[in-house]
């Protein structure tokens, strides 16, 4: 999948910024020999207030006020003589074409900047006074961001192709206005919190078998993360979710990566992506998928303090009202939990399970170590489920289904009663939902149909243009399950699974096959000669 991103479209050109600091500079020269004392105004921004019942202005990108700074106070004379010398250097990068970080800027006065934070405020002031981003002053930060998947991209004439090796992590490019060529044939992108669950999707081989992105800011996302999950989303048009522990600290990095920060809320409308969900962990999520007690961590009292602090921000209840729902749940119950918890079942728990089941929309999870069963109840397709397990390294087989209030022992989902590869709709009938033709109506939206088995090939431009509802070349043959005569080597006990299901909206009528299409129908009627329908709850 190809596309032009917008988000960046009217940033100025470095030949109007030095345009704009000749300006600038020129009133406040003018000023001085009239005998007048130059008055700067700076707007003040805010991406929130804590006023949630008031009709604030916060995301609008509308400044709420402006700060005056004049030569007749003492406080703001030093400010001036700071902005002014980091207004020199910024001039002397965009004259010559080069680019320096906050910390270049810092030691080049050290003795009269005294601290970073100086430096960061002055370089903030300069954005809003000339109207720009940090990144078009040619001062950028060393980024931190990692990136894996199915992308490919180049940075300044340096190819990154990370399809060749989607398991393999890439630094995210720091000049991201640079960044072109973007090609993908992900489904989604997955934005996690920390390097830890990266570095665990990574060995756990989560995007071969999921065919996704998926990028980390190792904590905080930095501005080159997040801008550069900006363009992915603006060029892409995926669906973006987000991993974040359980705790306050996580929620206010997904509240980063959704409204942006408070320190940069003049850059919001850039740097914020609204179309990120949240995907886990919720709090709940402990109970779902049976967590130990101790797992949970006892929240302490700083971050019962930051929780409060957060639930009065005021886009919570205006535009994510169910955000602030789990965060109070946290609060009252006070315990937190690490993503990392989940592997008390299994290493590859959260790869393997975890992220697939919130996906591919299961509700619920019921393990049963003794008789080494697992009971998952959802809207998921059965040989999906399979083949996830399968991917990761683990045999399963189905021991029944349950749909219509109806349990099928043994069903086979690879073609022999229901699921198969045929072209149409409906379970229970040859002409299953699975890898044929037709539309998956489980896959992420906007329901692009699912790759072939043998992943895409990426060196044909013609499949890395995924369209919706596009044809896919001829399922493959059904898979034929191994016997299990005496001939055959019998292997370790198997992780069955129980699968619950709930009706359906009206299906199609099956398509006629050849062959032994007949007999396939016949198996999934009942007594009275009424056929069931297969639907996973």
């Amino acid at each position: 999948m190809e596309g032009k991103h917008s988000r960046w479209s009217s940033q100025p050109r470095p030949c109007d910024l030095l345009r704009k600091i000749r300006e600038f500079t020129r009133a406040i020269v003018e000023d001085l020999s009239n005998g007048r004392s130059p008055e700067i105004l700076i707007d003040r921004f805010r991406n929130y207030c804590t006023k949630p019942d008031s009709n604030c202005y916060c995301s609008s990108g509308v400044p709420i006020l402006k700060e005056t700074l004049t030569l007749r106070r003492e406080s703001h004379l030093r400010r001036l003589d700071v902005l002014l010398r980091v207004l020199v250097i910024v001039q002397q990068l965009l004259q010559e074409n080069r680019h320096g970080s906050k910390r270049d800027i810092y030691y080049m006065h050290p003795s009269v900047f005294s601290d970073q934070s100086i430096v960061d405020r002055a370089i903030n002031d300069i954005c809003i006074l000339m109207q720009c981003s940090r990144h078009n002053l040619n001062v950028v930060s060393v980024g931190k961001g990692l990136v894996m998947g199915w992308l490919r991209f180049s940075e300044a004439g340096n190819m990154f192709d990370c399809i060749n090796r989607p398991n393999t992590a890439f630094p995210v490019p720091i000049h991201v206005e640079e960044v072109k060529d973007i090609v993908s044939v992900a489904k989604y992108i997955l934005v996690v919190e920390k390097e830890s669950v990266f570095q665990r999707l990574a060995n756990d081989q989560f995007c071969n078998t999921n065919h996704c992105i998926v990028i980390t800011g190792r904590g905080y996302p930095d501005i080159s993360t997040r801008r550069f999950l900006g363009l992915l989303v603006d060029t892409l048009h995926l669906p973006t979710y987000c991993l974040v522990d359980c705790d306050p600290y996580g929620f206010d990095i997904l509240s980063t990566y959704r409204f942006g920060s408070m320190q940069l809320a003049y850059d919001a409308k850039i740097l914020r992506v609204p179309e990120i969900l949240w995907l886990g962990g919720f709090l709940l999520d402990s109970e779902k998928y049976q967590l130990p007690q101790q797992c949970l961590l006892p929240l302490t009292a700083q971050d019962k303090r930051k929780t409060e602090a957060m639930l009065r921000r005021c886009y919570l209840q205006r535009e994510v009202p169910e955000w602030r729902l789990e965060l109070q749940l946290m609060l009252e119950r006070g315990v937190k939990f690490e993503l990392e918890a989940l592997s008390v079942h299994e290493l590859n728990f959260l790869s393997a399970v975890y992220i697939p089941s919130k996906i591919q929309g299961v509700y619920k999870i019921d393990i049963d170590a003794e008789q080494g069963t697992v009971k998952v109840s959802g809207k998921v397709n059965p040989s999906t489920l399979l083949m996830v397990l399968d991917g990761s390294g683990k045999h399963a087989e189905l021991k029944s289904l349950t749909f219509d209030g109806e349990v099928k022992e043994g069903y086979d989902c690879f073609g022999q009663d229901g699921y198969g590869y045929g072209p149409g709709y409906g379970y229970g009938h040859e002409h299953g939902y699975g890898y044929g033709h037709g539309y998956n109506p489980y896959a992420v939206p906007p329901y692009y149909p699912c790759p072939p088995f043998g992943g895409y090939d990426y060196y044909d431009p013609s499949r890395l243009i995924m369209m919706p509802l596009s044809p896919l070349p001829p399922p493959p043959p059904p898979l034929q399950l191994p016997s299990t005569s005496s001939s055959v080597p019998q292997q370790s006990q198997p992780l069955q699974l129980q699968s619950q299901t709930q009706s359906l909206p009206p299906q199609p009528p099956a398509l006629p096959q050849p062959g032994n299409a007949t007999k396939r129908v016949a198996k999934s009627e009942d007594s009275s000669g009424k056929k069931s329908r297969c639907v996973i709850m």
